[in-house]
């Protein structure tokens, strides 16, 4: 555990750190040997390579953009420095960076994969995903990271020749494989997949590349730090309260004694980043023990080890694990979040039902493809419609649909 503030700061050890300059990836890349290609052939582009260009499309994507709106765990318009659904993905690609580099692994492949990972997210966070899935169980249920692959194979509709971004194999594989190998057929995100499958298979029972799995710990290092420090800024949490918690308790004690046990911004900052150095520290170390292990000598080896080549160690997948059970108790199912979230479901849950049920509900462009589908391609519909839709279009929605007003806060 670093020790001290500032300038008296102990720094982390990361073994062989590489300098800024320093990127020569290794053969365990995926960057290292070609990419498998897209659905669509498209002409190489002479200023970027494969991984550059997919994280572009991505970062043009409508899709993209409307994460400005949707919620991560406070609703947008309760304040202006909780996150968004797109400051998160923007802090789980820099971390996913960070951690690339340090493996010698593509930077760029870990960044777009973690740019894209949420693109299906529905509005209202994960009450809105509840919403969905309850309200699709009939039809084979709803998944944000499915719906994050469906966003860039088929919903989005940008380019003369194609309907998706045509993003490349690896790209897709990381997406498909963000909690891991599929193994159970039933999954949302198999039905999805299919469709890609039909082009050229996604190996769902190999992991994936280690850029994927560096872009999945990114994500949990992002939302576990970063859902502290909006719980410290919303009032649930406090320095004070954090001094028992599982991974933050060390710091949040010698945070609080440095600010002679004043509660502030500074304070609440100096614990969170403090606990990405911890976790980002451990990742690194602990992956960098793991490839040793395995000397790996091509991307394949990765996919093939059997078990994941980029973790956390044990004691803190453990410490994990217990904040990830604090912040469910504190802040997750507090009384403020749930309330407004019980809500958010039940817009949600009256808009899919609207939506399946009536075709004027739509805008017009919409309809004409509601009349010719049958009830499972309607309810398909109606969850496309629903998940793209950001917080304040579904309020302003429930308010149009159903004549009615309501104020989540």
């Amino acid at each position: 555990m670093p020790t001290g503030l500032g300038t008296g700061s102990v720094r982390p050890d990361f073994g062989q750190a590489l300098r800024p300059g320093e990127r020569s990836p290794a053969s365990y890349s995926a960057g290292a040997s070609a990419s498998r290609g897209r659905l669509f052939v498209e002409p190489d582009c002479f200023t970027r390579s494969p991984f550059q260009r997919d994280r572009d499309r991505i970062l043009h994507s409508s899709a993209f953009r409307r994460l400005t709106y949707k919620t991560q765990v406070f609703l947008p318009h309760e304040g202006d420095h909780y996150r968004t659904r797109l400051t998160h993905t923007l802090e789980v690609a820099q971390i996913a960076r960070t951690v690339a580099r340090q493996l010698r692994l593509d930077e760029d492949l870990a960044e777009t994969i973690a740019l894209a990972h949420d693109l299906g997210h529905s509005p209202f966070g994960h009450a809105g995903e509840r919403a969905l899935n309850s309200a699709m169980s009939e039809f084979g249920g709803f998944d944000h990271n499915a719906q994050s692959l469906r966003t860039v194979t088929v919903l989005e509709r940008k380019y003369l020749a194609f309907d998706g971004l045509n993003l490349t194999w690896e790209t897709l594989e990381g997406l498909t494989k963000h909690n891991g190998p599929v193994r159970d057929m039933s999954h949302p995100i198999v039905k999805v997949m299919r469709g890609v499958e039909a082009w050229r298979s996604l190996e769902l029972d190999r992991w994936a590349s280690a850029e994927a799995q560096v872009a999945s710990l990114a994500d949990d290092i992002a939302y576990l730090s970063h859902d502290v420090d909006d719980g410290l800024r919303a009032g649930l949490l406090s320095v004070a309260s954090l001094t028992d918690a599982p991974l933050a308790g060390d710091i949040a004690r010698e945070v609080r004694s440095f600010a002679h046990g004043v509660e502030s911004g500074r304070a609440f900052y100096e614990v969170t980043r403090r606990m990405i150095t911890v976790m980002v520290t451990d990742l690194v170390a602990e992956s960098r023990r793991r490839l040793a292990a395995l000397s790996p000598v091509s991307a394949d080896d990765i996919r093939n080890a059997g078990r994941a080549t980029i973790g956390f160690s044990e004691p803190m997948a453990a410490e994990l694990a217990a904040l990830k059970a604090f912040l469910f108790q504190a802040v997750y199912h507090h009384r403020k979040v749930m309330t407004v979230m019980d809500e958010a479901e039940r817009i949600v849950r009256e808009l899919f039902g609207r939506y399946f049920s009536d075709a004027e509900a739509y805008p017009a462009d919409w309809r004409g493809v509601y009349l010719g589908l049958g009830q499972r391609g309607r309810a398909r519909l109606a969850c496309d419609f629903l998940a793209g839709q950001t917080d304040r279009y579904a309020i302003a929605e429930y308010c149009r649909l159903f004549d009615a007003t309501t104020e989540l806060r």
